[in-house]
């Protein structure tokens, strides 16, 4: 299949290795790829379960035409190796809790400007609902479509954890396993658009964001989430 036409050459030299090895470990059911078709730049926002799911969506959304900048943490592009191939291929460093912080979404804005992709796991990190359902998300997937006013295509994955538990280290490759991966409508955030962006906007737009991809994931799994959603605080520094 033809590479998307805003992946460079270091995109382009990752996914040769990359999705041959997606395809040998999982077998996949997409569906709503039409919904990623919007003009200019678009946000893709996802639930987060396990360590696997950046490639999974980035699997989903390259094989849609979509080469996806990805937020992630900045700790990460210091690791040797992983750290040089986020920066080739244009991946977006997110510095939590810092002075810099602002940066991220400055980043971020950019690429939407100039038409990019831009993918977001809103929870911001791996999810510490009990039974795997999206727990509350960080507000700056919000404040990154209130300033741009991108389109925010949900997508609810499930299936991942079964090659990779959400704590584990250990690949799992065999047998086979399905991962599905769904995209939903934009989410209408129209109104909000004019609103000042304080926290209770934030959060409005936050929890729609968060109730599409549940929704999706509910029709995925054929389960209700749970009515109340899960609430999960950083423990700390130095607390046990």
């Amino acid at each position: 299949m033809p590479a998307p036409q805003r992946s460079n050459r270091a995109y382009r030299n990752l996914a040769r290795i990359v999705r041959p090895f997606m395809t040998s470990v999982t077998t996949h059911a997409w569906s709503g790829g039409e919904h990623l078709n919007q003009p200019g730049g678009l946000i893709v926002a996802a639930n987060h379960v396990t360590n696997l799911d950046p490639l999974t969506f980035s699997h989903f959304l390259y094989d849609h035409g979509h080469a996806p900048r990805l937020l992630a943490k900045a700790s990460l592009f210091d690791v040797p190796v992983l750290g040089r191939t986020l920066r080739a291929t244009g991946q977006i460093p997110v510095h939590r809790g810092t002075a810099t912080a602002v940066q991220s979404l400055q980043s971020a804005i950019d690429a939407l400007a100039q038409g990019e992709c831009v993918a977001v796991f809103p929870e911001g990190t791996l999810t510490r609902e009990p039974d795997l359902w999206p727990m509350q998300g960080k507000t700056g997937v919000a404040r990154l479509a209130l300033t741009t006013r991108a389109p925010v295509v949900p997508v609810a994955q499930w299936g991942a954890h079964r090659v990779l538990g959400r704590y584990s280290k250990v690949l799992k490759p065999f047998p086979r396993q399905l991962v599905t991966v769904v995209a939903g409508p934009p989410v209408d955030l129209s109104d909000l658009y004019d609103r000042p962006q304080d926290a209770a906007v934030l959060r409005e737009a936050t929890e729609r964001i968060m109730a599409a991809i549940t929704a999706q994931l509910e029709a995925i799994r054929g389960e209700r989430a749970p009515a109340e959603r899960f609430v999960w605080r950083r423990p700390a520094e130095g607390a046990a």
